[in-house]
């Protein structure tokens, strides 16, 4: 029998609901405030919860928002209920990490559609993790293999966002696990000044933003668009689902999180020892490597001097003046924004 615990003020709502969901053959605990609703389900982290928005106290926020916190308690599917039927409001409460959202007054056949449906989907995500485990193991994960894995995202979001613009922001809460189907997308910091440094560059077919889900923490560095891309955005119950059910899915994504930690140690590294040459070379064979892949050679990449600046950690001056020299040397070639690559060769041994 599956436990549903139900977070709501008004007693007559609670008690009504409660007694519709009991018919239906499901365990209903019950919580009149939204303090006593978090402690019920830290103690017996039910299989959903139905929360109240507006309450004295800590209201449906406050609680969506700590029990995203707890690893026991984030995966729990989340429902909104609530008398505000504002479009704003809506959004609010998604972007709070909830799946769902009923509001009142409604009839017994919409909360238990909500319910089942909830439910199906848990259902789906574990039906299909083994599978999912050994494709990404074995380096399958281009985005037809995905979408053909219906347990990946019962109710997969895509998203079209324009060059430049923010897809997360630093110290925000994470909401979803993205995948990358089309574009360039970079991940950086910025300095108390205002200055940017690049941590990562995001190439089509790969994920991105598993660090804080896996670390249960906010977001240390914020995501941009290099140009117009294509996103699919996984909810993090979906995630939370998958690594929680299959233990192989969890070591693949867990090996990508150790790929991340070596790569940035060695960036840093790379930034505090080498010379500004050096750096500008690597910066170029990275941006080869992620972006040049099935591309004709000579690999030519166009992006702002800006942000391959802020990939090397230099000012933009400084990086111009070597670019300038690199191709005096007959290294690369630019035209506009572009740079062609023409000696990788000799760029790595720079490099070296």
């Amino acid at each position: 029998m599956k436990t549903i615990l139900l977070i709501e003020d008004n007693q007559e709502v609670r008690e009504n609901a409660a007694e519709i969901l009991e018919l239906a053959g499901y365990k209903v605990l019950q919580a009149d405030n939204g303090k006593t609703g978090v402690e019920i389900a830290l103690h017996a982290a039910p299989d959903l919860i139905i929360c109240d928005i507006m309450m004295p106290g800590l209201d449906g926020y406050g609680v969506i928002h700590l029990l995203s916190k707890q690893e026991k308690t984030a995966a729990i599917p989340f429902i909104f209920l609530t008398a505000k039927a504002e479009r704003s409001d809506f959004r609010k409460g998604m972007g709070a990490g909830a799946d769902d959202y009923l509001t009142k007054p409604f009839d017994d056949v919409e909360l238990l559609q909500a319910v089942e449906t909830r439910f199906k989907k848990r259902e789906s995500l574990k039906a299909g993790a083994p599978d999912f485990a050994k494709r990404l193991q074995s380096g399958g994960g281009n985005m037809e293999q995905l979408m053909e894995l219906k347990w990946l995202s019962a109710e997969p979001k895509t998203k079209k966002y324009k060059k430049r613009e923010v897809i997360y922001q630093e110290g925000h809460t994470p909401n979803y696990l993205y995948f990358l189907n089309s574009g360039k997308v970079k991940t950086f910091k910025l300095h108390d000044y205002g200055k940017e440094y690049i941590n990562t560059l995001v190439a089509q077919n790969e994920f991105f933003g598993y660090v804080p889900l896996l670390e249960g923490m906010d977001y240390t560095e914020s995501a941009e668009c290099l140009e117009d891309s294509e996103l699919t955005l996984i909810p993090k119950a979906d995630f939370y689902h998958l690594v929680d059910s299959d233990t192989e899915a969890m070591k693949a994504f867990i090996k990508l999180l150790s790929k991340d930690v070596k790569e940035r140690e060695e960036q840093l590294l790379k930034l505090a020892y080498s010379s500004v040459r050096k750096r500008v070379a690597e910066a170029l064979l990275l941006l080869d490597e992620r972006y040049g892949k099935n591309k004709p050679e000579p690999f030519t990449i166009s992006m702002s001097r800006e942000d391959i600046a802020n990939i090397v950690g230099t000012a933009t001056e400084s990086l111009i003046r070597t670019l300038s020299d690199f191709k005096q040397e007959g290294w690369i070639e630019m035209k506009g924004s572009s740079i062609t690559i023409l000696n990788k060769e000799k760029l790595r041994k720079l490099k070296g």
